[in-house]
């Protein structure tokens, strides 16, 4: 996982970014500040050595991308990049030369953070909130920071700003970004002057309660009324129809690139706009959970491997996060559930520890199943109103397949040993364990099938039923969303019965190999986009296809009519 931390002087960015590595074994701390014989700067260096302790390992150096480059189990941690800019452009002699270009340090930089294999939190100062001079250099300095942290944010994962120690995501933008340079108009008796920029210092991280970023603390959310959503409105008609008239007036043959037409189609629908906008901001949701089923072997790996690969795709390294990296989207890992402690950041919704047993019924009370729902929600709400145009929802727990089929058998009138699968890939003893699992579960979800809360408490968990409270939710915000596997799919089907209409929100991103799934899509009325034979999850599926739907746009909006391009045989 790469993060880039801006902010301002005295922010409490450096604060949030050792926050952010807080459940690292071992950090290393590279500081990019010049290694001079200034005794107060060694005394401050030292006192942030031994307040950090043990577990930081601090490296003083201006050729970070060397470091980047060496083989560590450490995380890493920069602080800062104005420091190490203002290295490079003394040692280009760059502040009063405009032919002096250090672009390909700075390329070179960047290409070690793009392929660092670790987790790696980078501080940077936001140009504007940092004390430049108003002078030639100075208007060096920023033009060569805004740049800077533009090429880094392009590869990181996630990109925050941190203000008064308030944590704000900031949206992906594809496009590129090349900074024009400050208008900042100079005296004439300073406009020559080469002015010195001073080095920031390490920021002073208090250990006080307001030095931690509150993005992380945890959510209260008593959920009163969750399952009550306003009605849901439908993607605009009039604009899909717009959008089908003009495929037929595009450089090709009606109909002819088939699915991508229609997902262009509903992708103006749900923007309200003919020809639609690009994706800038597609976030995925990981939601994470323990099921009590898990613990009698009705999968192939133990319970405790979910905390483990819930630390895993919050460290980067899962492979939804390398999916999402390429199709440009972010990720975010949620414990609703999990039978372990996670970090603070990742358990700030977290509902219980471990969901009861569904095959008596129990998995939830009715308030912790309202609290999952608020809390799929209120990501939900987050997300969208941090810029988010399109949502994904992923999912992680061990044995989660089992809720999954329950829930799909019941609302969908199956049998146990129709939607039984094979998970993770189980033996034939354990899928005799999982369908007795399932049908046991499948008694008491019956009597619950027209109470989505209910059946939510009885057999999901709150992993899914913070999922149903997601989707529907994104329904509600008129924001489009694609769906997983066989567990995404199991809650689209609860969120379809707590907010009617929600569907129409959604498209199917794959065809699992749980043969739930199918059964699940078919009573949503749902296509899948792709059909590749995954079965892992954590929303791999779903952000597999999101290219696809990228390229729908792409397609309506960038290709030439007939008339434009002087082609005939369009009638």
């Amino acid at each position: 996982m790469r993060t880039l931390v801006l902010g301002g002087i005295r922010s409490g960015k450096s604060a949030h970014a050792e926050h952010l590595l807080e459940t690292a074994a071992a950090v290393r701390y590279i500081a990019t500040g010049p290694t001079t014989g200034d005794s107060s700067w060694h005394a401050r260096v030292e006192a942030h050595r031994d307040r950090r302790g043990d577990r930081y390992r601090t490296v003083e150096s201006s050729d970070s991308a060397a470091l980047l480059r060496e083989p560590t189990t450490e995380a890493t941690l920069i602080d800062d990049l104005g420091n190490w800019l203002t290295t490079e452009l003394d040692v280009s002699s760059a502040w009063d030369d405009d032919a002096a270009d250090i672009s390909a340090r700075v390329a070179d930089l960047v290409d070690a953070v793009a392929n660092h294999p670790g987790d790696l939190v980078i501080v940077s100062p936001e140009v504007g909130l940092s004390v430049v001079a108003a002078t030639a250099s100075g208007r060096r300095f920023a033009d060569e920071l805004g740049r800077l942290n533009a090429a880094i944010a392009e590869v990181c994962d996630a990109v925050v700003l941190v203000v008064a120690g308030r944590v704000l995501n900031l949206p992906r933008d594809p496009s590129s970004i090349d900074p024009a340079p400050v208008a900042t108009v100079l005296p004439a008796a300073v406009a020559a002057e080469p002015a010195v920029v001073v080095a920031a210092e390490p920021e002073t991280v208090a250990d006080t309660p307001e030095s931690t970023a509150t993005e992380f603390t945890a959510v209260d959310l008593d959920g009163v009324d969750a399952e009550i959503f306003p009605i849901v409105e439908l993607p605009d008609h009039e604009v899909a129809e717009q959008a089908r008239a003009r495929q037929l007036r595009l450089t090709k043959p009606a109909h002819s690139l088939g699915r991508l037409e229609d997902l262009g189609a509903w992708m103006s629908s749900c923007q309200g706009v003919c020809p639609p906008r690009s994706l800038t901001s597609p976030a995925v949701v990981v939601f994470a959970g323990d099921h009590a089923v898990a613990a009698d072997g009705v999968s192939a790996y133990p319970p405790e491997v979910t905390a483990q690969m819930v630390a895993n795709i919050a460290a980067g390294g899962a492979a939804i996060n390398v999916l999402a990296r390429r199709a440009g989207a972010t990720v975010e890992v949620v414990d609703m559930a999990v039978r372990a402690d996670t970090s603070p950041h990742v358990s700030r919704y977290k509902v219980r520890a471990g969901s009861g047993d569904l095959r008596t019924g129990e998995s939830l009370t009715i308030a912790e199943a309202r609290r999952a729902v608020a809390a799929g929600r209120d990501i939900a709400d987050r997300l969208v109103d941090a810029g988010a145009d399109l949502l994904i929802a992923g999912d992680m727990g061990i044995g989660n397949t089992t809720p999954a089929a329950v829930l799909v058998g019941t609302l969908t009138d199956r049998e146990p040993v129709v939607v039984v699968g094979r998970g993770t890939g189980i033996d034939d003893a354990t899928w005799i364990r999982k369908t007795a699992a399932i049908r046991d579960g499948m008694r008491h979800a019956r009597r619950y099938r027209n109470e989505p809360l209910a059946l939510l408490a009885a057999v999901a968990g709150a992993d899914i039923a913070a999922m149903a409270g997601f989707l529907a939710q994104a329904a509600v915000r008129k924001t489009p969303a694609l769906l997983d596997g066989v567990i995404t799919t199991s809650a689209a089907l609860v969120a379809q019965q707590l907010a009617p209409g929600a569907a129409s929100w959604w498209q199917a991103g794959h065809l699992s190999t749980e043969p739930a799934h199918k059964f699940a899509l078919d009573s949503l009325g749902l296509q899948p986009i792709i059909d590749l034979s995954m079965r892992l999850g954590e929303g791999s599926g779903a952000v597999a296809a999101l290219p696809l739907v990228a390229s729908s746009i792409d397609v309506l909006a960038e290709m030439a009519t007939f008339d434009e391009a002087g082609v005939s045989g369009g009638e």
